[in-house]
């Protein structure tokens, strides 16, 4: 259109604009990438969607993800994609892969197949590996183009790894060289474009053969002295954030403590992985007053919290399922899903596998995999992230007088042999959502966890906006629920706040024109689906949702209705932004 006056126009559109105020109809004018007008538009865009009856929300911001591998092989990085998410970050738990000598691949490989479930082969024939340092890498990641933006923080276990080869594998203590050389690398890190720094102190971090992360244990010296080198960055002024994952146990009061010490020393702000434990289901609210007390004493400081509960899911076609460590299931495990059906459906296989009893010695020897009071069966349409206590495999078992066993198998060979179990075994210790929701509404929270772009064959939560959006503004029975201000404003402008990212997270002119025109009443999040499209042909949980009208990063549409227009506008994201001043059109 040759006198078209804006890039795009949406129109007619209930505004959503992430600032936490209430919703107003309005049309939006981008030009250039960035938010041009708001108001009544009078001239014709090049490209125009109609908003009317639809949401406007901005693009949500994920500042927790591990797209660290998929970003160098893949454009397009779903699920995040898939809703709603513009902006991720990645890098996060202290797991990457730069850092890395070339003898160190490995190491970093088989550390990221333990801690975020990405296989070996996927990896290895996915990963390019041209880059040695972290600004190499930033330099690869430079060179793609992507459906959504893309920002990545250093982690520490590839930066241990570098620095002390052997004994930072060991988890041996830091000498004040080492922790100089790191602090160097961090440093040299975030003035590169790393919007930050990650490491991980909990022991559900492990490799594949079950050796604890490298960072498990670093000292405070250690952390401290990694904090002061982006403290020192770009000529004293500073850079990047710090993101922690910690199990606060043995000494939850002595964690937190020192992760104060740390803020307080460096200036850097810190955010941490808060989730409610089954162990010791109230001890987040004891984390989130030292945290409130913190922030009350000045301290840049976060908790990100989980929308939904963290959960395992099972599968004949995923990492495990209940009867992975039996000895008859052992024979079949590695048929396609067809072939095991047919075996499992065979009456003398059935009863055998039944009746044994799983190898404690084998690697999915876990009072996880029987825990039929807190596994539920996943229905094959829209899941339900809350159910009641009445739909576990124990109390289905009870119902009907049968073994939990058999239920948890008959629903595996459900639906073709797609039948999906799901254990909450983070957020869920009551069996409700009741502790997400008063985390989420704490004052210092974002929503996080999302872990989009890992643990593909166990875990699929990167499609939580979704949940966010729609179970809890919209459809939630089980209590109280949240404002779709209030949500929006949480995935979209404290996210990017958090990370230092200014120029995005709101609707208002002189933003980035990262956007969503969304269906909010036939929003509907869809049940996960495995998928095999990784390299090696590696397979993965994959989730989508109808309801997404569009997506629209920079000003360009990348998604509509669900279907990616081929439109690439995503780009790395080097360094904190700042909030642009608004650049005003007369509409």
């Amino acid at each position: 259109m040759a006198d078209a006056a804006w890039d795009l126009v949406i129109r007619g559109g209930t505004i959503v604009d992430g600032s936490g105020g209430e919703p107003f109809e309005a049309d939006v004018a981008v030009a250039d990438g960035t938010i041009a007008a708001i108001g009544r538009i009078a001239g014709r865009g090049r490209e125009e969607i109609d908003a009317r009856g639809k949401i406007i929300t901005p693009g949500f911001v994920d500042v927790h993800t591990h797209y660290d591998g998929q970003a160098t092989w893949d454009e397009r990085l779903q699920p995040s994609s898939w809703h709603g998410v513009t902006t991720v970050v990645q890098g996060n738990c202290g797991v990457g892969f730069a850092p890395c000598r070339p003898d160190d691949r490995d190491r970093l490989v088989y550390l990221m197949e333990g801690v975020e479930d990405l296989p070996y082969p996927v990896l290895t024939a996915g990963l390019p590996w041209n880059w040695r340092s972290f600004p190499d890498y930033l330099d690869a990641l430079g060179q793609r183009r992507f459906d959504l933006d893309v920002a990545t923080q250093l982690p520490h276990a590839a930066v241990r790894v570098h620095v002390m080869r052997e004994r930072g594998v060991a988890r041996e203590p830091a000498t004040a060289d080492d922790i100089a050389q790191m602090a160097a690398i961090a440093r040299a890190g975030v003035e590169a474009g790393a919007l930050g720094f990650s490491t991980s102190r909990t022991l559900n971090h492990r490799t594949k053969a079950g050796e604890p992360t490298p960072t498990l244990t670093a000292e405070e010296d250690e952390l401290t002295g990694i904090a002061m080198g982006l403290a020192a960055a770009n000529g004293g002024r500073g850079a990047g954030v710090l993101q922690l994952v910690s199990d606060f146990h043995p000494d939850a009061a002595g964690e937190f403590a020192m992760f104060r010490r740390i803020v307080e020393k460096s200036g850097r702000p810190l955010s941490f992985s808060l989730a409610q434990s089954h162990q010791a289901p109230d001890s987040y609210r004891m984390i989130l007053d030292w945290l409130g007390q913190a922030v009350d004493a000045g301290l840049p400081m976060k908790a990100q919290v989980s929308a939904r509960a963290v959960g395992v899911l099972f599968g004949l076609d995923l990492t495990a399922n209940p009867f992975s460590g039996h000895e008859a299931y052992r024979e079949i495990a590695a048929l396609p899903v067809a072939a095991q059906l047919a075996r499992l459906r065979d009456p003398a296989f059935r009863a055998r596998l039944l009746a044994e009893t799983p190898d404690p010695r084998g690697p999915f020897a876990s009072a996880n995999l029987t825990a039929w009071a807190g596994m539920y069966p996943l229905g094959p349409e829209s899941p339900d992230y809350e159910p009641t206590p009445d739909r576990t495999v124990a109390a289905i078992a009870a119902a009907q007088g049968r073994e939990p066993q058999e239920v948890a198998l008959d629903h595996l060979l459900s639906n073709d042999g797609r039948g999906i179990l799901y254990l909450p075994f983070l957020s869920y210790g009551y069996g409700s959502l009741d502790a997400s929701h008063e985390m989420m509404l704490h004052r210092d929270t974002v929503p996080g966890l999302s872990d989009g772009g890992a643990h593909v064959g166990m875990i699929c939560d990167g499609s939580f906006p979704t949940s966010l959006l729609t179970h809890w503004t919209r459809d939630r029975t089980r209590g109280p629920k949240l404002s779709l201000p209030f949500v929006v404003k949480q995935q979209a402008a404290d996210t990017a706040a958090l990370v230092g990212l200014g120029d995005r997270g709101m609707i208002l002119p002189g933003l980035r024109a990262d956007l969503n025109v969304i269906d909010y009443d036939n929003l509907t999040l869809l049940a996960p689906e495995v998928i095999h499209d990784l390299p090696a042909g590696g397979r993965r949980l994959m989730q989508r949702a109808r309801g997404y009208v569009a997506t629209i990063v920079a000003g360009q549409i990348t998604y509509r209705d669900g279907e990616p227009t081929g439109a690439l506008p995503g780009r790395l994201v080097r360094g904190a932004r700042g909030t642009p001043a608004a650049r005003r059109f007369a509409a």
